[in-house]
């Protein structure tokens, strides 16, 4: 049996609307006509996916298990269209994702000198997409900020660097030329905590069961203006930190805190010859002189 991708699209919006009402309006299609095809795919795979009640809809553990492997597969096959688009435009492109606060002109540089027949485009990317972008096709490459799901990809080390504490102006350990995560113990981190185990272990609101819920931010920019508002702290990287410079945030340096990890990924399948040459070429760049 073959999986028929647009019912795959369908169970994925229900799956994380988990309302058909909604998933309907999202797919702009009628609900009925969503209901239908959801029945046809469970028909199809004789299994039940869902769960519905009068209150709410559910996945069963069925619908879980599809759910993870249909991201992944819808994921390949926008990839998929991309490069046929792509290779029928007669276009010569090679796209280059990066995380914020990373310089990438050197790469890119020394591969356009090595390829003046390609187009070399570049996209910024962030924690929430820097790995959707490698599996849906829009870049060929992405350096990428440890840890991501390495699943399905090819991943080398670049380097390390630290991480610092980005504080408001006014905050008592503001004026310190460095601080332990102890330090820390009764802030408010604006970010998930299992990004930064050590100051999981010391939380006090983690322990007291006291803590705020996180801001939706999808930018630096916006997680640095919680920062300077009063609203929490956040731990980034020290080059992001160097690279977002402003008057009323301060970072500190802390002492305890593991270093992240820089690395160049791609989707492990794709057998490009310039995808290995541009790996070649980026474990050659001095990333310090760089930053």
């Amino acid at each position: 049996m073959d999986l028929d991708l647009r019912k795959l699209r369908y169970f994925v919006a229900v799956a994380e609307e988990l309302h058909f009402g909604r998933a309907a309006e999202r797919l702009h299609i009628a609900q009925p006509v969503l209901s239908r095809q959801i029945r046809a795919l469970e028909d199809e795979l004789r299994a039940q996916l869902f769960v519905r009640t009068k209150r709410a809809t559910e996945l069963t553990p069925a619908g879980r298990q599809l759910l993870d492997d249909a991201r992944p597969l819808l994921s390949a096959a926008d990839a998929t269209r991309r490069r046929v688009a792509q290779a029928a435009r007669g276009s010569k492109t090679f796209t280059i994702g990066f995380m914020p606060g990373l310089t990438v002109t050197e790469a890119v540089r020394a591969f356009g000198a090595s390829h003046p027949d390609i187009d070399v485009e570049l996209i910024r990317t962030t924690w929430n997409d820097q790995v959707d972008v490698l599996h849906d096709g829009r870049v060929d490459v992405s350096i990428v900020r440890l840890p991501i799901d390495q699943a399905g990809l090819t991943v080398r080390p670049l380097f390390e660097e630290p991480r610092v504490a980005m504080l408001p102006s006014d905050h008592r350990l503001a004026g310190k030329p460095v601080i332990d995560i102890t330090d820390l113990a009764d802030e408010h981190l604006l970010q998930d905590p299992d990004a930064v185990p050590e100051w999981r272990d010391i939380a006090l609101e983690l322990r007291t069961r006291t803590a705020k819920p996180i801001p939706a931010m999808r930018s630096v920019e916006e997680k640095l203006e919680h920062v300077a508002t009063g609203r929490g702290i956040s731990i980034i990287p020290l080059s992001v930190a160097t690279f977002y410079r402003r008057p009323d945030v301060v970072a500190v340096p802390v002492t305890d805190l593991a270093h992240n990890s820089v690395c160049l990924a791609w989707v492990s399948t794709r057998r490009s010859r310039l995808i290995q040459e541009f790996a070649a070429l980026a474990g050659t760049v001095d990333w310090n002189a760089a930053r």
